[in-house]
């Protein structure tokens, strides 16, 4: 039996309290509750996800896995931290996944998704580019944006690449919030980039759309590094 498996709600399997804890925590870093580089503790964990401590210990190994976590003697669980190595390696997963995502989309995707697509983007651009943005932005906008690349490569049917793909997008999401000073600023070029690729893929030039995209998730990789990779002042 796994330790402490006797604390595990009556009448709900341990799988599914597992895969239920490895879900709250993919929304902790989602929600910027979790930080690069942060320790935690099993208990705490427990206590952040509202789940058993059996549960935790079980996703434990899968994060590990997944390089989500380390677990440190004496110190407890670390979230990822952020160096030059991590950034290449999960921005060379997304050039090799999404360029396939791409293509398949580009084949697939009917003309009224990218239209409600397309006005999804206008819609947050706008709000973007408002006097006064509204507090809720950030988080729409992150909705939208992630929200296209999960589909393009969801569309590929392959459970397998869908599950990278969602791993590696927490990789980045940590990256990201490690570089706080970008945030703000990062909405209004990745909106005008994806409408680039959507308005290729609505005029039908399939070949156009994969390079806007390429270029995007390159220029998502620079804005990044100029960040992490600028002298801190004084």
């Amino acid at each position: 039996m796994t330790p402490g498996a006797e604390t595990e709600a009556v009448g709900e399997a341990p799988s599914t309290q597992r895969s239920l804890a490895y879900v709250g925590f993919q929304q902790q870093i989602i929600d910027a509750r979790l930080r690069p580089g942060q320790f935690v503790s099993q208990r705490e964990l427990m206590k952040l996800l509202g789940m058993s401590l059996a549960a935790v210990r079980e996703m434990i190994p899968r994060l590990e896995a997944a390089r989500l976590i380390t677990t440190v003697p004496k110190r407890g669980l670390q979230i990822a931290s952020v160096d030059l190595k991590l950034i290449r390696n999960a921005w060379q997963v997304r050039f090799m996944v999404e360029r396939e995502a791409t293509l398949h989309f580009a084949e697939v995707a009917e003309a009224e998704t990218i239209r409600r697509l397309i006005a999804d983007h206008r819609a947050i651009l706008d709000r973007a580019l408002a006097p006064k943005p509204d507090s809720a932005l950030e988080k729409d906008a992150q909705a939208v944006d992630w929200g296209l690349h999960d589909l393009m490569v969801d569309l590929i049917g392959n459970e397998i690449l869908s599950e990278i793909h969602r791993v590696n997008s927490l990789h980045v999401r940590l990256i990201r919030f490690d570089a706080d000073s970008l945030r703000p600023m990062q909405v209004v070029p990745a909106m005008r980039e994806h409408l680039e690729f959507l308005e290729a893929l609505a005029a039908g030039d399939r070949d156009g759309a994969l390079r806007k995209m390429m270029a995007h998730i390159e220029s998502s990789k620079r804005r990044v590094l100029e960040v992490l990779t600028r002298p801190a002042a004084g």
